[in-house]
């Protein structure tokens, strides 16, 4: 795992945000990347939930 992904988990840990994304995203029914790539295009997402994707799109690549 790189090194920024752990550092990123981390400070998810320590917020207690660990899984929010992937909730919302199988809330939505949805994969967490096809739910990722549809937060990005909306215009209605907040900013937040749009850096989460940004991040879930990230770690995804990474992670392989």
């Amino acid at each position: 795992m790189a090194k920024w992904i752990q550092k990123a988990k981390e400070k998810m840990v320590k917020k207690g945000t660990v899984g929010v994304f992937s909730a919302a995203a199988k809330k939505a029914k949805m994969g967490t990347k096809t739910y990722a790539k549809k937060v990005l295009a909306s215009k209605k997402s907040s900013p937040l939930q749009k850096k989460r994707a940004n991040f879930a799109i990230n770690a995804g690549k990474r992670g392989r």
